[in-house]
């Protein structure tokens, strides 16, 4: 039986690879490890055996305990401070934890000796603000990072350099560009203007008011069930080492996209810039190449950014309908 070990077990990606990992059916063992208890139903899988652990990464000698009685053949390693926006309110913290609970892991694998393969989860917001001339953003381009969240997830991936050729631990690294689909926290774009707008509709107003950041960024977006795909796919075909962009090779405005979630939610939407969401250094547009992940993996993605904004209203409708029944 395969094992796989996922950090930031509770979060959105992880569900969503959990629920991809049980329609190969194939029989594979799951640990999920985080802070914080998962909301989804682990029972709910037919092919996946899940347990999870409460842990913190931090505690170098319970990590160690765990990864010697699990002995994962693969790690996927989501866990993080995500948000770039909490990078710049909390920029220690954001560093540190980042870097520190991923050199906590190698290590892990490294002194235990374990021959696990792990996928060290990178950021397009590594590349920094690049002239729109640059793109699409390759992998052998140079990195600028302009946010302290930028800033250590370019440290992840320089440990994860050193540990492949330096001690020979197995790793694969990703530059994942922005990716969206039901169950995202609203302290993302895409899903705050989704929950927003649906928060509307639900009051019966047929125009409202939605409070945004800078409309005119544009970004590269991916369903999150084809960013697990090309998850496992690096997993099983990605070479050790190397450094993949995971993205569709599309960009679009942050305003196209509030226009077509309220074109899905069949309301008209008046955007509000809140001072507060502008960012102290931001970049314009981040458009990156997926020919290298193609070429290794084969993987490309498949769910047109209209659908993955379609499903993220549905997902709405439903998680707000629960709390009504609830409150």
């Amino acid at each position: 039986m395969t094992k796989y070990l996922i950090t930031g077990f509770s979060g959105f990606v992880s569900r969503h690879f959990l629920q991809f990992l049980d329609k190969q059916e194939e029989d594979v063992a799951v640990l999920g490890v985080d802070l914080h208890q998962p909301s989804f139903d682990l029972k709910s899988l037919h092919h996946v055996d899940c347990d999870f652990e409460r842990l913190d990464l931090l505690d170098e000698e319970k990590m160690q305990n765990v990864m010697f009685q699990f002995q994962p053949k693969y790690i996927l390693h989501l866990a993080a401070y995500s948000s770039v926006s909490f990078s710049w309110k909390n920029p220690i913290l954001s560093f540190q934890n980042n870097t520190n609970i991923f050199l906590n892991l190698i290590e892990a694998v490294r002194q235990l000796r374990l021959g696990t393969r792990i996928l060290s989860v990178g950021s397009s917001e590594e590349y920094g603000d690049v002239s729109e001339r640059d793109m699409p953003l390759h992998e052998g381009m140079p990195l600028k990072p302009v946010s302290p969240y930028a800033v250590a997830r370019v440290s992840q991936e320089m440990l994860s350099k050193v540990y492949a050729k330096g001690f020979d631990v197995d790793i694969v690294i990703t530059r994942s560009f922005n990716h969206v689909g039901p169950g995202q926290s609203d302290v993302f774009v895409v899903s705050s203007f989704a929950k927003q707008i649906v928060e509307g509709s639900k009051r019966g107003l047929k125009e409202a008011e939605i409070v945004t950041g800078d409309l005119s960024i544009i970004r590269d977006f991916t369903d999150v069930r084809d960013v697990v795909k090309a998850y496992h796919s690096l997993m099983k075909k990605g070479k050790c080492g190397e450094i993949y962009n995971v993205c569709s090779g599309r960009g679009t405005a942050l305003g196209d996209i509030l226009s077509l979630i309220g074109n899905s939610a069949g309301i008209k939407v008046q955007p509000r810039v809140d001072p507060m969401l502008l960012r102290p250094q931001d970049n314009r547009v981040i458009v990156g190449s997926n020919k290298k992940i193609q070429v290794t993996t084969g993987w490309v993605p498949e769910i047109p950014l209209e659908q993955s904004l379609s499903d993220v209203v549905v997902d709405w409708r439903q998680r707000l309908a629960v709390v009504e029944r609830k409150g």
